[in-house]
């Protein structure tokens, strides 16, 4: 099989395409036929050697979710067939012709929807579905300040909260950004610099604080989220993009009894990444097929561009995933 392979750690010119052993589906797995993936930072700093992939998968061939059809069957499966469209996120390897996952922990692709653009889905909703659902726990009526709006997980969060009934408020460092959010269903969009944001934005929002914050930035937004959460407030750190160390004004934290939690999927134990994957596929997976929620993609590519869809990442030209397809 064809495989996006990291020789080295280094810049976009590490990553090369190369022939390697088509994987055997061990005892309750499939072999997926990949036919698209998507770029994710966790690519990026795989690719610098700043993250390695968990025990299991390859260490040296980067992809976090995929979307193909059901290919082979190990021992002992029973949830799909041969040809059944699927998609879901690993721990590495996606970024190849083929994968073997866990039978459970594959989701029916919708079949509404072709599977290039199915394969922006996994890992930027399930992220954003884990985050505002589970860790934040958001009802209808409260709101949510989202930092890099216009990433896939905050595209994602800003649709999952829309059907939610919450009010999202979202920032960004490009304007041109924030306004394609607001067609999304988000409420408000800042353009934020300066460490004083969280005043300003204060000032502006027509709000006296939030509820939630989805911090997908890092340790440059922390003290600035202690301040425009309310009382009892949660907020979940998902990014690092932003450093991933702050100061933290203790009293802040305590007088208005803040949660704060973190979060990460890819190292998750494997029955965590089956329940939320379950969870996900019933309750929002025909969401997709009424079309209350989309992929939000900035651009498609065959994988022999590979590096350059790593320089538009780092580069952060995007708006939504960057997919990349077989062809």
């Amino acid at each position: 099989m064809r495989a996006v392979v990291i020789t080295q750690p280094g810049g976009p010119e590490v990553l090369e395409i190369q022939n390697r052993p088509t994987p055997e589906p061990g005892l309750g797995q499939i072999r997926v036929r990949v036919r698209a993936s998507a770029l994710n930072r966790a690519d990026v700093s795989q690719r610098l050697g700043r993250y390695p992939a968990p025990a299991g998968s390859p260490a040296d061939i980067p992809g976090l979710e995929y979307a193909g059809e059901v290919e082979s069957l190990g021992p002992q499966t029973s949830l799909w067939k041969i040809g059944d469209p699927v998609m879901g996120v690993v721990g590495g390897g996606a970024h190849a012709e083929f994968v073997c996952v866990h039978e459970r922990e594959a989701i029916p692709a919708p079949t509404i929807i072709p599977l290039e653009e199915c394969a922006a889905i996994p890992e930027a909703f399930l992220t954003a579905y884990d985050a505002v659902f589970d860790k934040l726990e958001l009802r209808t009526g409260e709101s949510v300040l989202i930092h890099a709006a216009g990433s896939g997980v905050g595209t994602a969060a800003i649709q999952l909260a829309r059907i939610a009934g919450v009010t999202t408020v979202g920032t960004s460092r490009s304007q041109v950004k924030l306004d394609r959010c607001l067609e999304l269903g988000m409420s408000a969009g800042f353009h934020v610099t300066g460490s004083d944001w969280a005043k300003r934005l204060l000032a502006d929002m027509r709000l006296p604080s939030v509820n939630a914050v989805l911090d997908l930035v890092g340790a440059a937004y922390l003290q600035g989220n202690l301040e425009i959460l309310g009382s009892q407030g949660r907020m979940v750190s998902v990014g690092l993009t932003g450093g991933s160390k702050g100061e933290l004004d203790m009293r802040l934290l305590m007088r208005k009894r803040i949660t704060i939690v973190g979060t990460v999927l890819r190292a998750r134990p494997l029955e965590e990444k089956i329940s939320l994957a379950r969870d996900f596929a019933e309750r929002m997976i025909p969401r997709f097929a009424d079309r209350l929620l989309r992929p939000v993609i900035d651009r498609t590519l065959p994988f022999s561009e590979i590096r350059a869809a790593h320089e538009a990442m780092e580069a952060n030209e995007t708006f939504g995933k960057i997919v990349l397809a077989w062809s």
